[in-house]
């Protein structure tokens, strides 16, 4: 979920601050939103876990959500927080200092793709869509069972859909605006993953099980807003002649603070989205 955003001004640096600050704000919401998907997942990973786990690594960590989740649901454990950017890792530490788990959520600055970093023996590994995001994914699935205690728990999960926010009629132009948007970015490959279950078992894991979660939620107005806003303003540029002109306009409007039917400024916006994780142990 990271489309090329156009900033034409300062640095190279300046841009991939920009951008991986805009993906920031977009997984703080992402957490803050789906916080009761957070406590069911979490809960499944205990119901496979049946001895109490000193660590648990989170490969791929982004801004921290799932660590501190993990973290909460499994408080006799350290938690080690992997991302390869310095943007998401200072995040990581500012949520854990907030929640007052500083002393048990920690992070390393680390590029999966290179090499998987020393932290150690692991209890469990968990990789929130971000597996599909590395250029060798067998190679860091058998990293990952090297760094497992025997009985190790991996947990992979994947977005099985991009997130919907409108209603069908927005108000706004042609209905059906954000299912076309979901198309378009379909044909792209937005998001695209395997079924996971025959890698993993080649990595000499065995699968326990594959779990599909629904999620519905209904937040308040203003952070349903902002959450739309910020994953919609994400991807427009990448449906630049992708959409037809008339949606492109209506989805400008949406995304205008000005307009009347603004993202901002409505109170009929609700969060539907859904994962799929497995989960593997280690022999």
């Amino acid at each position: 979920m990271t489309p090329h955003s156009h900033h034409h001004v300062g640095s190279a640096h300046e841009h991939v601050q920009h951008h991986e600050s805009g993906l920031a704000d977009l997984l703080d919401l992402d957490a803050e939103v789906l916080g009761p998907y957070l406590e069911e997942v979490t809960t499944w990973v205990r119901q496979h876990t049946p001895d109490a786990p000193r660590t648990i690594v989170d490969a791929g960590a982004g801004t921290g959500g799932y660590s501190l989740a993990l973290a909460r649901r499994f408080p006799e454990a350290s938690v080690v927080a992997i991302d390869k950017s310095p943007v998401m890792l200072e995040r990581v530490r500012a949520a854990a200092l907030g929640q007052g788990l500083a002393g048990r959520v920690g992070t390393v600055h680390a590029d999966l793709d290179h090499a998987w970093p020393a932290v150690g023996a692991a209890d469990i590994v968990w990789a929130s869509s971000s597996l599909h995001e590395v250029a060798h994914p067998g190679r860091v699935l058998r990293d990952v069972h090297a760094a497992l205690n025997p009985g190790g728990l991996l947990v992979v999960v994947e977005m099985d859909a991009l997130p919907r926010f409108l209603p069908d009629d927005v108000g706004l132009g042609r209905s059906g605006l954000e299912a076309r948007c979901h198309e378009a970015l379909a044909r792209a490959g937005w998001n695209a993953h395997p079924d996971w279950q025959a890698p993993m078992e080649r990595a000499g894991f065995e699968i326990i099980e594959q779990r599909h979660f629904a999620i519905e939620a209904h937040p308040d107005p203003l952070v349903a807003g902002r959450y739309a806003q910020a994953f919609l303003g994400r991807i427009r540029s990448a449906l630049d002649g992708q959409l037809a002109a008339e949606d492109l306009e209506t989805l400008d409007r949406l995304l205008a603070g000005e307009d009347p039917g603004a993202l901002l400024r409505r109170g009929d916006l609700a969060v539907s989205a859904s994962r799929t994780a497995w989960a593997a142990r280690r022999p």
